[in-house]
């Protein structure tokens, strides 16, 4: 095998690690991502605060409403007892229990607003419990299959770079430093020649160039100096 040839190998072989690396990082975010949990939860505690604000509401309204039908009971019961003979104290009682009676038609609306106000936060909340229960069971299945892909990944990553271990043991270290230095300018230190042309920069290489490559020599690309390399 030329040292271009495994080079090349050694090439693919940490394009590979490269990606699994990423991979891992990826899986990494999306095992850290829980947004969409979150949101749905604050978004639920939201609605469950509207909700708690809306009921006092509601208990204060027919809090008054029982407290002026209370005052109107007991109007009443003084026109009616019999107890009360003078005239205009009658009249003026019966003007403050009308004027009452009137209040008690708009606080009833009032109230019936605030009960249909908070039966529509109670059927917002409850859809907020569904979607926050969804949403918690989609991440933790998320979270499985991600801690399950983590481990597959991992396993791959420690064989390929003991793969690479074997290949690196192979190549003197002047040779290996180059392909380094290269890959670290480059991105890829070993390119193919097709066609006559080198497939980092795409340059027609010198035909005695890729001869002496084919050959098995050790041969970097006039243009772009990357390791020329044919099958």
């Amino acid at each position: 095998m030329s040292l271009a040839e495994q080079l090349y190998r050694l090439q693919q072989v940490d394009l590979e690690i490269q990606s699994r690396q990423q991979e891992l990082s990826q899986i990494a975010t999306e095992l850290s991502d829980d947004k969409a949990v979150v949101g749905a939860e604050s978004k639920l505690a939201s609605r469950k605060q509207q909700l708690h604000d809306m009921r006092q509401k509601q208990r204060g309204a027919e809090w008054d409403l029982e407290d002026v039908q209370e005052k109107v009971r007991q109007i009443e019961n003084r026109l009616y007892s019999g107890k009360t003979k003078d005239p205009k104290e009658l009249a003026n009682l019966e003007k403050e229990a009308k004027s009452l009676r009137s209040q008690i038609g708009a606080k009833e609306d009032a109230l019936l607003g605030l009960m249909s106000q908070v039966e529509a936060l109670e059927g917002e909340v409850k859809g907020s419990e569904e979607d926050v229960k969804r949403l918690r069971e989609e991440w933790s299945q998320r979270q499985g299959t991600l801690e399950l892909r983590k481990k597959e990944v991992e396993t791959v990553l420690a064989e390929l770079k003991e793969r690479r271990g074997t290949l690196v043991r192979r190549i003197v270290p002047e040779v290996l430093s180059t392909y380094e230095r290269l890959k670290l300018a480059k991105g890829q230190a070993v390119v193919k020649v097709e066609r006559g042309k080198c497939q980092g920069c795409h340059i027609t290489v010198p035909t005695s160039q890729w001869q002496k490559a084919k050959a098995g020599d050790l041969i970097q690309c006039n243009s772009c100096s990357r390791i020329l390399y044919l099958e």
